[in-house]
């Protein structure tokens, strides 16, 4: 019989057909798409801020069925992955996320870090050469909250300082630029550490209470966003306030519980919490603290999907959204409190809300979702107290250039105390360029910061970056942890690890009841979740790390890993039995 020739750029053409392009909508699609081995249409990388991976087994009794339960029970659901750097922060986690790596592969070593050059603190995402399109929109009118942005000259943002590639980035590669990423935070951080450098990012400006985005992604805002900012969704909460959703017997913590009439910091749970009305100065701080915040940031990336046509082309497209009030919320307040439980309850409803809005415009069966966090966090220290632990408590940063310190190294080495430039965490930096012009080994003085800080009570440990240059540091987990963590373009000159359950809660003069930070497992334990298109229900107690999620999807999609991962493939994921 013969066979007819197919010319090569047509059976190209068919190749890259999806499965969902040929096949009728029914339950039997996942196993047709599994058979013919297509693409999903879209790649749904959810992260929620600052989730420990015990809250969602913690709380799940009170979620639905459609959002938080549908990832664990439909899904490949992974209990015991942990970071693998030291330094647990919003921005180290979010880009480790995007690249499979730790920081001392894609370079953000912290939220701020010291730059030897510009002599000065500088923000992550911060880039002077790529300005705002909305007037005064990185002027950030909550900096008591997030104080990170105060480091940040206020006139751009980019990807620039992330040095690797993104899982985005090399999908953009595979495709040839047609597939479309996006990606959507309150936190402009959040967002464009996920878009890499070849997506497009959107945050929301709590200056001008709407979404915003740079120079460095358009010239001009496209027509719908500035028709969805038109609309002011913020302004729906003026006057409301947040109120528990539940009836006070269907929560977890319970009056009488050790916890629940602990003051947290000075923030007693205080239900009902107004948002203000809309003119006040604070308003969309406010519902940024607040399950607000999310449901806001979901309707905007569902305009998102409809607006960009996302999973309707030839290529598999890609949305992240980092849902940030988790954070912010257990920062206020403590993840064992009426307000953590209830921001997680509203959030499962917004993430049901959300699959719902992907179901009927992509379908789930052709969407492959990834859901995992930033970093974990500690219970407040008045909380883990309570039940008995007795040595939580939180750190006076005032403490660590102290008079002993001064004093050593005016008397060891003549060197003035403003040879220590500052803490950033989780860095001391030093004047290297005094301590040059005094003839003195830059070794010697961070060996003697060093000795001084594990002086203090509260600090376990304090590692220099020579010793971890030189790899002259214990063979142990945690010293892992900090050598992952450096970056000698960036880090600084002595590492500071706190005791257990011992963190800072003060910032920018504002006191808070819990932060993460630190390398130990509380702030390492975050869930790492795939479901949705091609994934088999299987809960795994295995322990891997979050840089496993982006090697894994680029695998499942056939393309390249971003340039630094480290990360391994999930077999339950790339369909391996074995």
């Amino acid at each position: 019989m013969n066979i007819p020739r197919i010319p090569m750029l047509v059976l190209a053409g068919l190749l890259a057909v999806p499965c969902y392009a040929t096949v009728p909508a029914t339950k039997n699609m996942t196993e047709a798409c599994k058979a013919t081995g297509s693409a999903p249409k879209l790649v749904l990388q959810i992260t929620v801020d600052g989730l420990r991976a015990d809250l969602i087994e913690r709380y799940k009794k009170n979620f639905g069925d459609s959002g938080f339960r549908y990832l664990m029970e439909q899904g490949a659901y992974y209990t015991n992955a942990h970071y693998q750097h030291g330094n647990t922060e919003t921005i180290v986690g979010h880009v480790s996320l995007a690249t499979g790596a730790p920081p001392s592969v894609h370079g953000m070593v912290g939220n701020v870090w010291y730059d030897r050059q510009l002599e000065r603190l500088v923000y992550n995402v911060e880039d002077a050469d790529y300005a705002m399109l909305t007037a005064n929109a990185g002027v950030n009118q909550s900096t008591e909250i997030d104080p990170t942005q105060k480091a940040a000259k206020q006139d751009g943002r980019s990807p620039a300082p992330i040095l690797s590639t993104t899982f985005s980035d090399e999908l953009a590669v595979a495709s040839n630029g047609e597939s479309k990423l996006f990606s959507v935070s309150v936190k402009d951080r959040g967002a464009i550490s996920l878009a890499g450098h070849s997506g497009k990012a959107f945050w929301f400006s709590k200056a001008q209470s709407e979404f915003v985005t740079s120079n460095y992604y358009y010239d001009q805002y496209p027509a719908w966003v500035n028709q969805w900012n038109a609309q002011n969704h913020p302004a729906r909460y003026s006057k409301q306030q947040w109120q528990l959703s539940l009836p006070a017997e269907n929560y977890t913590l319970k009056e009488g519980d050790p916890s629940y009439k602990v003051d947290l910091a000075g923030f007693r749970r205080s239900f009902p919490h107004p948002y203000g009305p809309a003119s006040y100065k604070y308003f969309s701080t406010m519902l940024t603290l607040s399950p607000a915040g999310d449901e806001l940031t979901a309707d905007f990336a569902s305009a998102l999907i409809d607006k960009e046509q996302l999973g309707k082309g030839k290529f598999t497209d890609y949305l992240a959204v980092s849902f940030s009030a988790n954070d912010y919320v257990i920062h206020m307040y403590g993840p064992a409190s009426l307000e953590a439980e209830d921001n997680l309850i509203r959030l499962d409803k917004t993430l049901a809300r959300l699959f719902k809005h992907v179901d009927s415009h992509i379908g789930l069966e052709n969407t492959l979702i990834v859901l995992s966090a930033d970093h974990g966090v500690p219970e407040a220290a008045p909380t883990v107290n309570a039940l008995g632990y007795r040595n939580a408590g939180y750190f006076d940063k005032s403490t660590i250039v102290n008079n002993d310190l001064k004093k050593r190294l005016q008397e060891e080495f003549g060197l003035p105390e403003n040879v220590v430039r500052l803490y950033a965490q989780p860095y001391i930096y030093l004047d290297h360029q005094l301590i040059k012009d005094k003839g003195i080994e830059l070794a010697d003085v961070q060996a003697a910061v060093a000795e001084e800080m594990t002086k203090i009570k509260g600090i376990a440990y304090a590692v220099t970056s020579r010793d971890i240059e030189t790899n002259r540091i214990p063979d142990s987990h945690l010293m892992t942890l900090v050598k992952n963590n450096y970056h000698p373009q960036r880090s600084g000159d002595v590492y500071l690890v706190f005791a257990p359950r011992t963190y800072i809660n003060d910032m920018d003069g504002l006191t808070i009841a819990s932060t993460h930070g630190s390398p130990w497992r509380y702030d390492t334990h975050v869930p790492v979740i795939f479901a949705g298109y091609n994934i088999e229900p299987n809960k795994v107690a295995r322990e891997i790390t979050p840089y496993d999620i982006a090697p894994t999807l680029s695998n499942k999609l056939g393309i390249t890993q971003p340039s630094g991962t480290t990360g391994t493939v999930l077999k339950e994921v790339a369909g391996s039995s074995k």
